[in-house]
């Protein structure tokens, strides 16, 4: 526990101070008039203020309430609601994070000091996968010293376990229980789950050796309902219009959708385990280790259907306004029943030792290795059915419906005239794709058609499986010698060299699915049927719901290899592999400017990079095939990495700080890929125009094993004001000079090698290209562009103003960014506006919390076809959590001191996310709900 002098008179005076923006400090010498023992959520306040404010970088702060306790069930949730910070939601949790405006994929993430794998597809860590049971405290940097080995663009964040032999005794136990707010639409998942967590350390012979353990374990339950619209299409002459409508001539009208109820679930078992032994003054070993197994089970089941002009000419207008057709009903399209799911297993392993020797009273060298490994693969399975195969004699009636335009998207409904086949239907739903999406299988032997059979190829799919692999690892050496001299300003010295060897491989696999009874169909085997999913949030009702994942893996379906017939798949299949070494040097500065005391430091690091890429190039043979050849490449280079840190401090409240650094984050993985494909996609007006290069059918797309890291020169000057220790003030600007981003570059290339006759021509014309040469896009150095910003922040204990009010507070910052690259391109992560707010009370064990934070839209990713990464635009959120808990330690009941209970509400407005065209947003192209998330916790501690 942290003790703080309270003086009420004194408060009051410093508060009036504070807001008539007074700079003054209050005497240091006051008598402690009583004395407050702050615990839970103020003391994290407290220790998190410290932190900062001692800090000679630009940092924010988070530490735990207790062991195994942060303020938030996730270290995501947590982290977002700092200044200069913004969480990402995905499947409706917060996952990604964003430091200053740049992603996770830009910002260095290391645990105890070690940069940290992450389990995604590129170097960004997922932040809700690290449990926060195990977390003691997180530090942001916001600037770099010499001293960080791992660093990025938008920051660092710092992950800490506990160390024993900081700690007294300690054996605690958490327990939750997790309810989803909305109910779960798929009969085979729950909406229910929970977490536990048990932490252990003590010290024993004499306080030199300390060991320490954590356990977690998590059952999550997540839900969505989920809309998305195809697009608008033009209406024309195919419209049928209904009595008292009229058409003016530019209206546009839903083409289709695709939508679905998705349910899921993650779990997660970690072990952290630390041993700490001192012998001696002079000599510390520290061991520790941390394992994760983590899978996530997804099923998304719904309907692809077209609509009007896109699906099917036979439709009928109803309703038009301003131009947008907002009522209707059409027939005559076979819907495709989705019955997709998702398996994600990941392993994390990561063990380091540290060494540290005082070999004076002034001198210390410290020797550190560590070791990491990730290995993670994706099951991701479509599976399509409906009233029976496309094109087949048996297959059954088509879709009619009725729609109606909504602020969400769609609400459908019956056809006026026509009964839509009932989806729900076991004995009517077949297991066969509807519509002919199947033309990229080759004629291979499984699929050889009977003589006279009349169908094609075309109706050959009947799903498709990605399935990517990966594997990386990590390992890092550094030593270092640091100590204490007395040379005018430099007070201290540091210096270093610090090795890393990094591999990353993804194996790009997929497969097209074949029903055992192509070319008829036949019905879901009873053994996978599991009940109906229930589409009523879009008006659809209930589709028959099955296992697909263990149908899949039943052997069930007849397999071809996506990679035999996708030049895509073996253009992302890669591995990149990095040596770097880093030495480094910094001084500590400390100096008195006539009563203004400096402190910061001043350093430099060089990075020594060697970067090496294997993969494969890969175009279509004679044969219709995928070829592939392997093919490689890399670079060698260094970097000078300077950087400043002055504080000063004007009076024992009141820092300002000016820091000056340049920095950088390496590469995207999928950008160093040597890889190179060829495409042919025929342009008819290639024959109209055969001197437009744009209009060529031949094109192709590349990596760059030879990128150099994305670099920033950064400023920032802050302002400080802690006028309480759990109350301050702060302002901050910073600027980054973005001198070298990574942009979409074009070469032209000439293709005829790859030209097979008969195969490469217009399906239109059955004309062979005039045009061989084409585009080739990649990745390339050379983009600037800048960054700026001002972040606001302040946190007000209300008992500055009355003791009556002890308890009582507010947290709150605003930061607001501006920047763009300069080819007009945004900077993935960054919103222009970010607000925080939470306000609390806790006194006598009681505990109330409200919290909510708001951001504008931002460049993200999302899954594309083989669930490769692509861009989006998210148009932002915003999120509204409480929690109310109660702290027994407080009830005078001895018996049931060390017990706490907690109920938490997360997303408490049941947000949703809504995207639509710019500049209608009647014109909705999707919808996304989540619903709340509710967690009845319990953590004791012996």
């Amino acid at each position: 526990m942290i003790k703080r002098k309270f003086n009420p008179a004194l408060a009051l005076v410093s508060t009036v101070a504070m807001a008539a923006g007074s700079i003054d400090v209050y005497a240091q010498d006051e008598p402690m008039l009583e004395e407050v023992v702050v615990t839970g959520f103020r003391s994290v306040i407290e220790r998190s203020q410290e932190i900062k404010r001692e800090s000679t970088s630009v940092t924010e702060a988070l530490t735990a309430e207790d062991i195994g306790k942060l303020p938030d069930t996730s270290i995501a949730e947590s982290l977002a609601r700092l200044p200069g910070l913004a969480g990402e939601r995905r499947d409706g949790r917060t996952s990604g994070l964003s430091v200053r405006g740049f992603n996770e994929n830009y910002v260095g993430t290391t645990l105890n000091g070690r940069e940290l794998l992450g389990m995604g597809d590129n170097r960004g860590v997922e932040y809700d996968l690290y449990p926060a049971e195990i977390i003691n405290q997180v530090v942001v940097y916001k600037t770099p010293d010499a001293s960080l080995m791992t660093q990025g663009v938008g920051g660092t964040v710092d992950m800490r376990t506990i160390r024993p032999l900081d700690n007294d005794r300690i054996l605690a136990f958490n327990a939750s229980y997790e309810q989803n707010g909305m109910e779960s639409a798929n009969p085979d998942f729950d909406d229910k789950g929970h977490r536990l967590a048990f932490t252990y350390s003590d010290s024993f012979a004499d306080n030199t050796l300390g060991v320490s353990l954590s356990l977690a374990s998590m059952e999550s339950p997540s839900q969505e309902q989920y809309f998305r619209n195809w697009g608008f299409a033009n209406v024309t002459g195919n419209a049928t219009v209904a009595d008292g409508v009229t058409l003016a001539g530019d209206e546009v009208i839903i083409g289709g959708h695709d939508s679905f109820v998705r349910s899921g679930l993650m779990e997660r078992d970690s072990v952290a385990g630390v041993v700490q032994y001192e012998p001696t003054d002079r000599l510390s070993i520290t061991v520790d280790a941390l394992y994760i197994d983590f899978r996530e089970d997804k099923v998304f089941r719904g309907l692809e259907e077209g609509g009007a002009e896109w699906g099917t000419p036979n439709y009928t207008v109803t309703g038009v306004e301003d131009g947008l057709v907002t009522s209707g009903y059409f027939e005559g399209f076979h819907s495709v029943m989705r019955n997709d799911a998702e398996r994600k297993d990941a392993e994390l392993t990561t063990f380091g030792v540290n060494v540290e020797y005082n070999i004076s009273d002034d001198w210390s060298v410290a020797f550190d290795a560590s070791t990491g490994d990730v290995e993670k693969t994706i099951t991701n399975i479509e599976s399509y059915s409906g009233v029976g195969r496309a094109q087949s004699p048996t297959q059954g009636p088509a879709t009619a419906r009725a729609w109606t335009m909504t602020d969400t998207g769609v609400m459908y409904s019956a056809h006026p005239s026509i009964n839509a086949p009932d989806l729900s239907d076991p004995d009517l739903v077949r297991l066969a794709g509807p519509q002919a999406w199947g033309g990229s299988l080759a004629p291979v032997e499984e699929f050889q058609a009977s003589e006279g059979q009349p169908m094609g190829y075309a109706t050959a799919q009947d799903g498709f499986v990605n399935s990517p692999d990966f594997d990386e690892t990590l390992d890092s050496f550094r030593m270092t010698v640091n100590g204490e001299v007395d040379w005018g300003l430099i007070s201290g010295l540091e210096m270093g060299v610090n090795y890393s060897d990094r591999s990353k491989t993804k194996l790009n696999t997929g497969a097209y699915l074949t029903a055992p009874t192509w070319p008829s169909d036949g019905p879901v085997p009873e053994e996978y049927y599991v009940g109906s999913a229930n589409l009523d949030f879009i008006g659809l009702g209930n589709i028959v719901a099955y296992d697909s994942i263990a149908l899949y893996q039943s052997g069930f379906y007849t397999e071809t290899a996506a990679e035999d017939l996708e030049t895509g798949r073996k253009g992302d299949t890669y591995t990149v592999d990095e040596e770097i070494t880093t030495v480094y040097a910094m001084a500590d500065l400390a100096a008195d400017f006539g009563g203004v005391e400096m402190t910061g430091n001043v350093g430099v690091q060089y990075v020594d990079t060697d970067q090496q890429s294997t993969g494969f190039g890969s175009y279509t043979g004679p044969d219709l095939y995928v070829l592939a050849t392997p093919v490689s490449g890399g670079a060698s280079f260094g970097k000078w990495l300077p950087s400043m840190n002055l504080n000063f401090m004007l009076a024992d409240d009141h820092t300002v700080r000016f820091a000056a650094s340049k920095t950088i984050s390496r590469p995207r993985m999928d950008d160093m890929r040597p890889n190179n494909t060829v495409n042919f996609s025929f342009n008819d007006a290639q024959i109209l125009e055969p001197s437009d290069i744009n209009n060529s059918p031949w094109s192709g797309s590349s990596g760059n094993p030879e990128l150099r890291p994305l670099e920033a020169n950064q400023y920032d000057l802050s302002y400080e004001w802690y006028f309480a220790a759990d109350g301050m003030l702060g302002a901050a600007v910073f600027y980054k000079d973005l001198v070298n981003w990574h942009r979409e570059g074009e070469t032209v290339a000439d293709f005829t090698p790859y030209y097979i006759p008969g195969y490469h021509q217009s399906a239109n014309t059955g004309e062979p290209p005039v045009l061989f040469e084409g585009l080739v896009t990649n990745r390339e150095d050379g983009l600037t562009g800048e960054v700026n910003g001002i972040e606001l922040q302040a946190s007000l204990p209300f008992h500055l103003l009355s003791e009556s009010l002890d308890g009582f507070g507010l947290l709150a910052s605003a930061t607001f960014n501006d920047g763009e690259l300069d080819d007009d391109s945004e900077v993935p992560g960054l919103s222009d506006e970010i607000y925080q707010l939470t306000a609390y009370y806790e006194r006598g064990g009681f505990e109330f919390r409200i919290s909510g934070r708001k951001r504008s839209e931002y460049l993200t990713e999302t899954r594309g076809t083989s669930l490769s990464l692509v861009d989006t635009t998210s148009q932002g959120s915003e999120l509204w959590d409480a929690q109310i808990g109660y702290d027994f330690s407080e009830s005078g009941i001895e018996s049931l001191y060390g017990l706490s209970v907690t109920l938490q509400a997360q997303n408490l407005t049941d947000e949703d996310t809504v995207q639509f065209n710019e500049g209608d947003p009647r014109q909705i192209t999707q919808y996304q709900s989540f619903g709340a998330n509710y967690l009845l916790g319990v953590n004791y501690k012996f």
